[in-house]
C-alpha cells in the first residue's frame, strides 16, 4: 500500500537561491507521516499525542537527488516496510512528475507517557501491518 500526499513547494520552503532548503523537506516528511496516521490509520496526531503517547523519529536516512523550486508540484509517497513491537519503518519518496527529488528511510518508535518505547496498541498494530508494502 502506497500513501500519497501532494505538496506544492511554497515560498516558505525555499532559500534565497530559490530551491527547497533541506530542513523544509524534513517538515514535509513529518507532514506526510502525520497525514498517514490520520487518513490511513484513523489516529490523528492530536489524539495520539494528546493521550501522552507519541511516535518520535528514532532514525532517518535521506538522499537528496534533485533540487525542487518554488511552485513545483511534489507527491510524497510513503510505504510501511516493517512493523515491530513498538516501532515501524517506512520508506518515502518525493516525486515531481517522474523525477525523484528525495528518498528517505525512517524508523518511528511508539512511546508511552514517560517517553519510553511501548508496544503498539493492538488495533493500531493491526492497521500498520495491513499497510505493509514493498519499497524496493
Amino acid at each position: 500500500m502506497v500513501f500519497e500526499m501532494p505538496q506544492k513547494v511554497m515560498f516558505k520552503h525555499c532559500d534565497p537561491a530559490g530551491i527547497v532548503f533541506y530542513p523544509r523537506y524534513f517538515e514535509m516528511m513529518n507532514d506526510c507521516v502525520e497525514a498517514f496516521f490520520d487518513v490511513v490509520l484513523g489516529t490523528p496526531f492530536e489524539r495520539l499525542h494528546g493521550s501522552g503517547r507519541a511516535v518520535p523519529t528514532a532514525q532517518i536516512e535521506t538522499r537528496f537527488l534533485a533540487p525542487s523550486r518554488h511552485g513545483d508540484p511534489l507527491v510524497l509517497q510513503l510505504v510501511v516496510t516493517a512493523v515491530g513491537n513498538s516501532s515501524m519503518q517506512f520508506a518515502m519518496t518525493a516525486l515531481c512528475d517522474d523525477e525523484k527529488r528525495f528518498e528517505t528511510r525512517s524508523t518511528l518508535v511508539h512511546t508511552n507517557e514517560r517517553g519510553r518505547p511501548s508496544r503498539w496498541p493492538d488495533e493500531l498494530r493491526t492497521k500498520l501491518q495491513s499497510c505493509l508494502g514493498d519499497a524496493s
